[in-house]
């Protein structure tokens, strides 16, 4: 019987989803864990799929480490938590092709291409997706020159060192880049800040803290009109001086 697992590498722990499937057959759930946690040590901090395959009548199992999502390894080289919201205009990492060719070699085996530059380029278009720059460029660029056969060296020799001196280079590439992004973030800030205040003042509001003086209240606006039935100024009995005629 095969029993399909999502945990974290290195941590997993127990929970009802796992107790629900190996309890009922009796297995030793604190083994189970132990021996998965040694099994996906190498893959910590990141989500990995394993398969158990158990036998019920001798509660024996087998482990079945399988390879962790595209993202998942890419995230986990870079050092990083999330990807790209906006790909097109904020990038999240830089790396080199070697890199890419070292997470290339852990995914081949699990994947439908047949090939290794065909598995290369799989991962590329992933990094793509995340806003991963590649050798300070952008993945697609990447991918053309490698169809004009630069990297050809690297991809058949499957190399995966990258020299100290390349990796400062492109971190402090990325570094430059990561400033301007948040110099740009600023900005658009801003100005989204005065459109926002313009249209407050094309429609007539006044901002916060700087009313002028308060219009008068209903009822006191002018003089104010005599109420019903109040008595005039004139005194009763008097009469209004008649006009002489010429």
């Amino acid at each position: 019987m095969i029993v399909k697992l999502l945990v974290e590498g290195g941590n997993m722990t127990p929970g009802p989803a796992i107790a629900q499937q190996l309890g009922p057959m009796g297995i030793n759930m604190g083994k189970v864990i132990s021996d998965v946690n040694t099994a996906t040590q190498e893959f910590k901090g990141i989500t990995v799929p394993v398969h158990l395959d158990v036998d019920p009548k001798t509660k024996e199992f087998t482990i079945k480490v399988l390879s962790p999502p595209t993202s998942e390894l890419l995230k986990k080289e870079l050092g990083i938590e999330k990807a790209s919201g906006e790909r097109k205009k904020l990038n999240v990492g830089n790396l080199a092709i070697e890199q890419v060719i070292a997470i290339s070699k852990t995914k081949h085996a699990s994947m439908l291409s047949n090939t290794f530059p065909a598995t290369l380029k799989s991962v590329i278009g992933t990094c793509m997706a995340l806003g991963i720059l590649i050798e300070s460029k952008d993945p697609k660029e990447v991918l053309e020159e490698i169809e004009k056969g630069k990297y050809k060296t690297e991809i058949e020799s499957q190399k995966t060192e990258v020299s100290p001196d390349k990796k400062k280079k492109l971190d402090n590439f990325f570094k430059g880049l990561l400033a301007e992004q948040e110099e740009a973030i600023k900005k658009e800030e801003e100005e989204a800040a005065a459109a926002e205040e313009a249209k407050k003042a094309e429609a007539g509001e006044v901002p916060e803290g700087e009313e002028g003086e308060e219009a008068p209240a209903e009822g006191e606006e002018g003089e104010e009109a005599p109420a019903e039935g109040a008595e005039s100024s004139e005194k009763p009995g008097e009469e209004k001086p008649k006009e002489k005629s010429e």
